[in-house]
């Protein structure tokens, strides 16, 4: 079993900062992206992040220059930083990841996180 936990949303207001975290658990045998979607309410899922095992990060054009995708390959962690934070960014935002296990080494899957939400308001 593979687990991803959020945490770090919450309520900010325009132009405020929030930075969210994600840990991934259980019989992880390797990673690959990892990366970080949000669904505002009657919205599609869209992708705000994602970082490869090397550290190359690509962004939503919504996203570039406000936030910052990280990740520790040794904590098994993917981490958001985001700037500048406007009503529009209102969401659930969930972790996603790329992962193998050690039941099927070979191949990776991908999992997701349970959801944390970021309320943008004054």
């Amino acid at each position: 079993q593979v687990q991803l936990v959020e945490s770090g949303g919450g309520l900010v207001q325009p132009g405020g900062s929030l930075r969210l975290s994600c840990a991934a658990s259980g019989s992880i045998f390797s990673f690959g992206t990892m990366g970080w979607y949000r669904q505002a309410p009657g919205e599609k899922r869209e992708l705000v992040a994602a970082i490869t095992t090397r550290g190359s990060a690509n962004y939503a054009d919504s996203a570039k220059g406000r936030f910052t995708i990280s990740r520790d390959n040794v904590k098994n962690t993917v981490s958001l930083q985001m700037n500048s934070l406007k009503p529009e960014d209102t969401a659930v935002y969930y972790c996603t990841a790329k992962i193998s296990t050690h039941f099927n080494p070979g191949i990776l899957q991908d999992y997701w996180g349970q959801g944390t939400q970021v309320t943008v308001s004054s």
